[in-house]
């Protein structure tokens, strides 16, 4: 490899001179390479004085190779065993069969949205790597900025540089056990849950913050029986008819991806709109790999299709 590096040999130099080796004469190279007689006794020459060795020998017509050019072989085989390897990994690549791809993703989308994307998104390409983690927006939004993941899904950030986003404003939807007597309305309101036990997230998160301020300035009665850290153990109270929830979309759609058609609860439009704002992320000085462009692409129509689905389900307000 430092042949190619110090004396500037070209691939083509390195395949003719392997070319003649394998043949024994310039005449049965050139019949195989396409190419003139001349041409390749030029190459061969031009070959010998960058290197400044004799490889081959002339006695009566025939080529003789020198130790040195025996030697010359074993290298040229490796590079250009490395070079052809290298080829079909990139045109793996270029057809997306392969690479590398680390996602990091905030709680709501983790047990179920992403994983389910992610595996339609691995079929039939056996030799991708993929990373997959989560976390805290937060922490998310560092690692995107530090470029130590090229995808991450989360909670929308204040915009900054080193990174590039692209917003969804969803909003929140209220989950009911399927028999509640409000399941049969299709929007529920604080006046609905007037001192009905709630379960929320912690207190500084925007959506227990706005849920609160709606229930406050309709004057009705904010019962916070639970205080949860993500939405997703908040399905289990709501099913055993401990509380009710003002949920974001995401753990809502994942509920009904997830669960059998019995096992649903109701989800129910709420007004006043509780936004929960969520985003892609990649880092802002750093170009995307195919891969992860092709990922994020699958990753925006997830999305779009989610907000399809549920406005279906949640039906005219």
């Amino acid at each position: 490899m430092l042949y190619a590096m110090t004396m500037n040999l070209s691939f083509r130099q390195m395949l003719t001179f392997r070319e003649v080796m394998r043949s024994g004469s310039i005449s049965e190279a050139a019949r195989a390479l396409g190419r003139t007689q001349p041409a390749v006794s030029t190459m061969i020459q031009t070959l010998e004085d960058q290197l400044g060795l004799r490889l081959f020998l002339r006695s009566r017509g025939k080529l003789i190779p020198t130790p040195e050019a025996r030697f010359f072989l074993e290298e040229c085989d490796e590079i250009l065993a490395r070079l052809e390897r290298t080829e079909r990994t990139m045109g793996r690549i270029s057809a997306l069969q392969s690479g590398k791809l680390k996602v990091a993703s905030h709680p709501a989308a983790s047990s179920v949205f992403l994983p389910r994307l992610l595996t339609r998104f691995l079929e039939g390409r056996g030799e991708l790597e993929v990373s997959f983690i989560m976390r805290s927006s937060d922490v998310i939004e560092d690692l995107i900025a530090s470029q130590q993941f090229d995808v991450g899904f989360a909670e929308t950030p204040a915009p900054r540089a080193s990174i590039r986003q692209k917003d969804y404003d969803l909003e929140c939807v209220c989950v009911l056990p399927t028999d509640d007597p409000l399941a049969a309305r299709a929007v529920i309101t604080p006046d609905d849950l007037d001192g009905r036990p709630m379960a929320v997230l912690f207190g500084q998160h925007r959506t227990a913050i706005q849920t609160e301020a709606a229930f406050r300035t309709a004057g009705k009665r904010f019962d916070k029986r639970l205080e949860l850290r993500t939405f997703l153990p908040g399905l289990q109270f709501v099913a055993a008819g401990v509380c009710v929830m003002v949920s974001d979309m995401i753990t809502a759609y994942s509920h009904l991806l997830q669960a059998p058609e019995p096992a649903r609860l109701s989800i129910r439009r709420f007004r006043p709109r509780i936004s929960n704002s969520v985003s892609i992320l990649t880092p802002g000085y750093a170009t995307q790999s195919l891969v992860a462009r092709a990922f994020i692409a699958d990753l925006e129509a997830a999305v779009e299709r989610m907000q399809a689905e549920i406005e279906d389900t949640l039906g005219a307000p």
